[in-house]
């Protein structure tokens, strides 16, 4: 009796137990409401937005699935317009003597022998307009091209601009795969780009990089895009193009001590390569750019600290041609350029790159500085032109002079040569056989003074030599400095 008394006591206990810890439960379920409820009405939360970075049409991989993403849609586009480029050279055997030949025969072989060379092209016109660089056909007899679908073709030049080594050609096809052109100024510092050649002969070869510097200038005045993709031997005149197959550069060169890549290499913008083909299309033998008709420097840290600027930046101008446009649009000697079209110049180079791939007879904004303040004009884009008329002429008979090619520097053939856009005077063009390489003339040279006159004209020179004393006082100017030659003859 008393074991089953203690059990239904228990039992009891067991179940007001439950009772009071539901009735809790229930009690703590509504207090959590009621606050919840007071919280929402009378206390209301802050909200604050996260700032979110500005949208960026570059994506980097967000998951395994994009990482294994391939270039092969691009190569298979771009690829079947990219070409390659062989060349035959006939060289003639040296101190060949006819009286030996016509007595013993050709005992010692053929009179010339056959070089070969590779590089690559880029059809950029389906009528068959192919590029390449001038470098690749420089003294080429023959010129073959070679389609990724095994036809081959004989190429005739249209047009050559060894300055900026490029060279359109032409070949006889129809419907051709190719490239169309971008606007090299679009591209920035990090944007993937393929480079499509034939190193080594090898074959077509693919390779993968970044755009590594726009706008790099070389010691020539050049302007290249510089990229990390692989370029090698055999690359040269091949295509640079971006993700979606478009040109941008034309393949030139390496900077390297081994000869192999080391993952600097340079490419002719797209902006130059198309007014090479626009100029051979419409006839011309030369590349029509535009011409400034300046000179300057770049704005170096002593010349920033001079002029009160926090940082060196842009050009300044130290002399304007009389004809120049720059002169026209109200810049002057003292202004320094600081972008066109909002993009920066750094040198005279990127500045003649900015002005002169522009379209001929448009009108381009140029941002200055003149006594601390920024400007804006609107300089037109013209051609170099031929004033003075160059007169050239070959120096003969028996003088210091006799052998060299003069000329009249004018605007045009200042551009041409790669000279100061303000020299006047006459330069000597080329140099052969005669006394003037005796006397150390060299290509390049300015004559300023013949026996106590003048020159300012090839018509100078041809009257001081004319009057012939046996005695010679000669002046020339090269790289800035007067030398002067004295002698008998």
């Amino acid at each position: 009796m008393i074991g089953r008394r203690w059990l239904t006591v228990a039992a009891g206990c067991v179940a007001l137990a439950m009772v009071v810890a539901f009735g809790m439960g229930q009690s703590v379920s509504r207090e959590d409401t009621t606050f919840a409820s007071v919280t929402t009405s009378d206390a209301p939360l802050e909200v604050f937005e996260l700032s979110q970075p500005n949208p960026s049409p570059y994506q980097v991989p967000q998951s395994s699935a994009q990482i294994t993403l391939s270039f092969a849609p691009v190569v298979r586009s771009a690829a079947p317009a990219v070409a390659s480029i062989y060349t035959k050279t006939f060289v003639k055997r040296r101190y060949v003597d006819p009286m030996f030949e016509m007595l013993f025969g050709n005992r010692l072989g053929p009179s010339s022998r056959e070089e070969t060379s590779l590089g690559s092209g880029v059809v950029v016109d389906a009528g068959g307009i192919v590029l390449t660089n001038a470098h690749v056909i420089e003294g080429a007899d023959e010129i073959t091209v070679a389609l990724t679908d095994r036809r081959e073709f004989i190429a005739r030049v249209l047009l050559k601009d060894e300055r900026n080594d490029l060279a359109v050609l032409k070949i006889d096809a129809a419907n051709l795969p190719y490239l169309n052109f971008r606007d090299s100024d679009t591209m920035e510092v990090g944007d993937l780009v393929l480079a499509i050649g034939n190193p080594f002969g090898v074959g077509q070869t693919v390779t993968s990089g970044i755009i590594s510097a726009q706008a790099r200038s070389a010691e020539d005045g050049r302007v290249f895009i510089q990229t990390d993709a692989a370029i090698n031997p055999g690359n040269s005149g091949g295509a640079l193009v971006d993700m979606g197959g478009q040109l941008i550069g034309i393949n030139t060169m390496i900077l390297s001590p081994s000869g192999g890549s080391n993952g600097i290499g340079f490419a002719i913008p797209a902006d130059l390569a198309r007014q090479a083909v626009e100029s051979a299309t419409t006839g011309n033998a030369t590349v029509a750019r535009a011409w400034l008709g300046i000179s300057g420097q770049p704005v170096t840290q002593e010349i920033a600290e001079s002029l009160g600027l926090e940082v060196p930046d842009g050009v300044i101008l130290s002399s304007l041609h009389p004809r120049s446009t720059l002169l026209e649009a109200g810049l002057r000697p003292g202004d320094i350029v600081l972008d066109v079209e909002g993009l920066p110049v750094s040198d005279l180079a990127s500045l003649d790159y900015r002005l002169g791939t522009g379209r001929l007879g448009a009108s381009l904004p140029v941002g200055y500085l003149r006594d601390g303040k920024r400007l804006t004009a609107d300089v037109r884009l013209v051609t170099a032109p031929e004033e003075p008329p160059r007169d050239t002429a070959t120096v003969g008979g028996r003088t210091p002079l006799s052998g060299v090619t003069i000329a009249n520097i004018n605007p045009a053939l200042a551009q041409e040569n790669g000279i100061d856009a303000v020299l006047e005077g006459v330069i000597v063009l080329e140099v052969r056989s005669g006394f003037a390489p005796r006397y150390g003339i060299r290509p390049g040279d300015i004559l300023r003074e013949i026996n106590g006159q003048r020159i300012e004209r090839v018509v100078d020179v041809e009257a001081a030599l004319v009057r012939n004393t046996g005695y010679w006082r000669i002046a020339i100017e090269r790289n800035g400095q007067i030398l002067r030659l004295d002698t008998r003859g």
